[in-house]
């Protein structure tokens, strides 16, 4: 049987660098956001994956090739972690469940999630398209999904050789949403399986409770600074 290591190394793409252009629909506000290169999960992961690593399986929807889901963002940072230590790498989260405070290590060579920026930068594949090509074939949505959760990788990637961006699960992102407004709210992007196809865009971001909230369409996928995988 292949090792953890052996399993996902072969999975992580290398994003080049790049500008992405944000914005934010409630304030209207749009900016830029300078990208350096990274590493990133070419699938969401998976729950043969979460389940190697963590020893549970949580989701609402069972296969192993199915994205894992109903995880929360804290459960999506300490698999990071979790993977990081198995793999002899420096884990990127100081996690304070006590207190309900996670500090990250932008020096560890570990796994982490994207920075919501990261992520659009690479779903776009270096374009300002709200979409990576038509959406039935690219993305698992309410249309087509037949209301369950689908396995990774059946759809067509796009041209950074990246699967499920778009519609599938939902992923989790690093970043906190807006701190004045939401508190410790986290970011999450990209569609899941009962989204309308006005939802399952490059663009759109939702949030919520980084320690309560989970549900049967929101997953995550992993990065590590460039060449530390």
């Amino acid at each position: 049987m292949r090792s953890i290591k052996e399993k996902i190394d072969p999975l992580f793409v290398t994003i080049p660098a790049g500008t992405v252009e944000m914005r934010d629909d409630r304030t209207k506000k749009i900016w830029s956001v300078d990208i350096e290169s990274f590493e990133l999960f070419k699938f969401p992961i998976t729950q043969e994956i979460y389940k190697a690593v963590i020893n549970e399986n949580p989701s609402t929807f069972v296969g192993d090739k199915f994205p894992i889901e109903t995880v929360s963002w804290i459960d999506a940072v300490t698999f990071c972690n979790s993977l990081s230590q198995h793999l002899g790498k420096d884990q990127y989260y100081l996690i304070d469940l006590q207190n309900e405070k996670v500090i990250s290590n932008p020096r560890a060579n570990g796994f982490r999630l994207p920075t919501k920026a990261e992520w659009q930068h690479a779903c776009q594949a270096g374009t300002n398209s709200i979409r990576y090509g038509e959406l039935n074939e690219i993305a698992w949505y309410k249309e087509n999904s037949e209301n369950h959760i689908m396995e990774v990788g059946q759809k067509k990637p796009n041209d950074w050789g990246l699967y499920d961006m778009l519609g599938n699960v939902w992923e989790w992102c690093s970043d906190i949403y807006d701190e004045t407004v939401y508190g410790t709210y986290r970011v999450f992007r990209g569609g899941g399986w009962c989204d309308q196809e006005r939802s399952v865009m490059a663009t759109t971001r939702r949030r919520s409770h980084p320690f309560s909230f989970k549900t049967d369409d929101l997953g995550f996928r992993i990065a590590t600074n460039s060449q530390q995988t």
